[in-house]
């Protein structure tokens, strides 16, 4: 078989090249989408589940403790960033594939079978956070090695294009989460739900871990055996050595676009009931809408990289974010057709498209091909950990207090940072190369 992580020739690829490499995008997104579908349908099952494994007495507190462990998948993410990109950089890319979604594929199996706290009592939440633990260690990794593995794939001309689909899964992943909730809710009511219902996503989700790990079986390595043998290979010392500069660069541009992503995504359904008071059934099929369309506006944005460069694309994104944040954010704070809420955060999410469409290949191109995994898995996790993660909590506590209109100060500050950070990137695409 050719070898994949050779530079293309200026020369059209032929018709089986081009096969190949399609094939090879499709089986890596694929799993993609299996581990953000497994990592969100806990969030979306936890309101059914908490009962089970934490004691009865309070509601609150059970939700509580079911956030309290997915915050801290959500802080397993920037050890999974640097375990699986140096594994990735070591050992291949595709052995990092295989092993995340195995991981994956174990979390949500454990998630399903587990006793509940009636019947081992402690050892039910206890096991619980351990399963969420390797599920956040596994989806840490399964990023930064994802969009190196889809941008050394990827035709050259078309690398922005096809590396859009790691977005496009990813958002496929939460969606398929959402629908799959949606059906069981219509053949089970709420006591079957809470008794034996939520399991059946958690089976969904390792099965189909099962099915696209034997896809990635069949990928190619994008790494030569030299590369990966090199003592500088995957090892944070060369990092932060020789690479500081990019590792910054990646960090600067990713805590803001982690941070618009998770404002106007995950944080958007709950901004609608609490501050526009919207029901939670008509913000739901709100963001679902949005959603499906921002899943579905990746393809055109990354082909966009392609025409006018990443550098152009990301200032684009730094300069729109900054100036469209506050007016958008103080709308929908008000907002009262729901057509008119799925205008303004379709409008915010073709902003955020600029940057998450070609998020894995901008961060890719930064670095050289021993460090490239751990360099854009570890900036990734750290980013996404401080700033994306922290989106939701911020904009409450601020609200809390009396000073909601500050959190759109705040995510217009940090877009103001990318903007600025934008102008570290180089002027023409650099698409990469492969030492051999």
């Amino acid at each position: 078989m050719t070898d994949l992580s050779a530079p293309l020739l200026d020369a059209p690829p032929s018709a089986e090249e081009k096969r190949k490499r399609v094939y090879a995008i499709v089986a890596a997104s694929s799993g993609n989408l299996v581990e953000w579908f497994d990592f969100y349908v806990y969030a979306f099952c936890a309101i059914y589940f908490a009962g089970s494994f934490f004691p009865k007495s309070d509601p609150t507190a059970q939700l509580l403790n079911t956030a309290g462990v997915f915050a801290a998948g959500f802080l397993m993410r920037p050890i999974g960033g640097w375990l699986f990109g140096r594994i990735a950089d070591r050992h291949g890319r595709k052995n990092s594939l295989l092993i995340s979604v195995t991981m994956m594929c174990c979390g949500s199996l454990l998630i399903a079978s587990l006793p509940t706290y009636n019947s081992i009592g402690a050892w039910a939440p206890a096991l619980l956070l351990v399963a969420r633990l390797l599920q956040g260690l596994s989806v840490g990794g399964e990023y930064g090695t994802t969009a190196t593995y889809m941008s050394e794939v990827a035709l050259k001309g078309q690398r922005g294009f096809f590396s859009s689909f790691q977005y496009v899964t990813l958002i496929g992943g939460q969606l398929l989460a959402v629908l799959v909730v949606v059906v069981l809710q219509q053949f089970l009511d709420e006591a079957e739900l809470k008794a034996w219902g939520w399991r059946i996503p958690f089976v969904i989700g390792a099965i189909t871990a099962v099915v696209a790990l034997f896809l990635r079986r069949t990928l190619h390595e994008t790494t030569s055996a030299a590369t990966r043998a090199s003592k500088e290979a995957g090892t944070l010392t060369e990092l932060f050595r020789n690479h500081k500069a990019a590792f910054f660069t990646v960090l600067g541009y990713t805590a803001g676009g982690s941070l618009i992503f998770y404002t106007f995504t995950t944080y958007m359904q709950k901004y609608l009931v609490n501050s526009a008071g919207m029901s939670i059934k008509t913000a739901s099929y709100v963001m679902t809408g949005c959603l499906f369309f921002y899943m579905c506006m990746q393809p055109f944005f990354g082909a966009l990289s392609d025409r006018i460069g990443r550098r152009t694309n990301m200032l684009l994104f730094g300069a729109l974010g900054t100036l469209a944040t506050v007016p958008i954010l103080t709308a929908l704070g008000s907002v009262k057709s729901p057509f008119v809420a799925f205008a303004l955060i379709s409008l915010a999410l073709a902003i955020v498209s600029l940057y998450t469409s070609i998020s894995g290949i901008v961060k890719a191109e930064m670095f050289p091909t021993e460090i490239r995994a751990l360099g854009v898995g570890l900036a990734y996790a750290v980013a996404n950990a401080i700033f994306g993660g922290s989106a939701e909590y911020v904009a409450l506590d601020l609200k809390s207090l009396g000073h909601e209109s500050s959190f759109y100060w705040y995510v217009t500050a940090m877009m103001v940072i990318v903007f600025l950070v934008s102008f570290r990137l180089p002027r023409q695409a650099r698409y990469l190369h492969h030492e051999h």
